[in-house]
């Protein structure tokens, strides 16, 4: 989990950027009308739609756009059909790598995806070649300066999570999938503020990698995550915290 969380933290701090170039609004807007098709659209029963809406709204996504979003993925507005679509392949050092997209063309995001791989020394490979490293999973941030360590302790009990990790800067909750509405819901109703949330797929085992290598597989996820019809990218990797650093920076 500890690539995970590094990576989470730096993807973080990348929205900033993201969002002065607005495309983290096109990616936030496939995601609600994605869940609005396959769960409905009504956030309350669909958790998946609800934190995307969420995820909108703290990105300054106009309320008016959240809105035809989840009217598209209803079926109350036509729209371009969106398909789901996830590629898989190895980078740098060895890397396992998940590409999740949303795309309305697949020729050509694979023909995209397939160039990022290459380009960066990595090969996408056949499906499931990679999928059974990783395992889906719940996950939330909280800001550690928002609650005692106790406080936390406290509150994982009581939550019955399946895991947790103590980051310098966020306390972490792992759960089962079909757990992380639950939590969510729990969640909110008790006020916690979080940093992050998502369903994620994490790696089973790390593959470690040198300073050398760690520059080119961060520019390819760089890169995936950049792509317009790409929502997320999971890898197995673990870097020492002072390359991880240097690199974010």
């Amino acid at each position: 989990m500890a690539g995970h969380s590094k990576w989470s933290q730096i993807k973080r701090k990348k929205a900033v950027t993201d969002a002065r170039r607005g495309q983290l609004w096109t990616k936030l807007l496939k995601e609600i009308t994605v869940a609005a098709k396959l769960g409905g659209g009504d956030p309350d029963g669909n958790a998946r739609l609800r934190s995307a809406i969420q995820e909108a709204k703290s990105a300054n996504v106009p309320n008016d756009n959240i809105e035809r979003a989840v009217k598209r993925g209803s079926g109350q507005l036509e729209g371009f059909t969106l398909e789901e679509i996830t590629y898989e392949g190895y980078g740098p050092g060895g890397v396992a790598i998940l590409v999740e997209a949303l795309t309305d063309n697949k020729n050509r995001t694979v023909s995209d995806v397939r160039h990022l791989f290459s380009k960066s020394g990595g090969n996408l490979g056949e499906n499931g070649c990679v999928a059974w490293m990783f395992q889906k999973r719940g996950f939330f941030a909280i800001d550690a300066q928002a609650m005692s360590e106790e406080a936390f302790m406290d509150l994982v009990l009581e939550l019955e999570a399946d895991d947790i990790s103590i980051e310098e800067e966020t306390y972490e909750i792992y759960t089962a999938p079909e757990d992380y509405g639950p939590v969510l819901d729990e969640l909110e109703k008790r006020g916690v503020g979080l940093v992050a949330k998502e369903l994620a797929m994490l790696p089973q085992s790390l593959v470690d990698l040198g300073a050398d290598q760690a520059p080119k597989l961060l520019k390819l996820l760089e890169a995936l995550e950049d792509n317009d019809d790409v929502q997320h990218v999971w890898a197995n990797f673990d870097i020492d915290p002072s390359v991880l650093a240097e690199q974010a920076s």
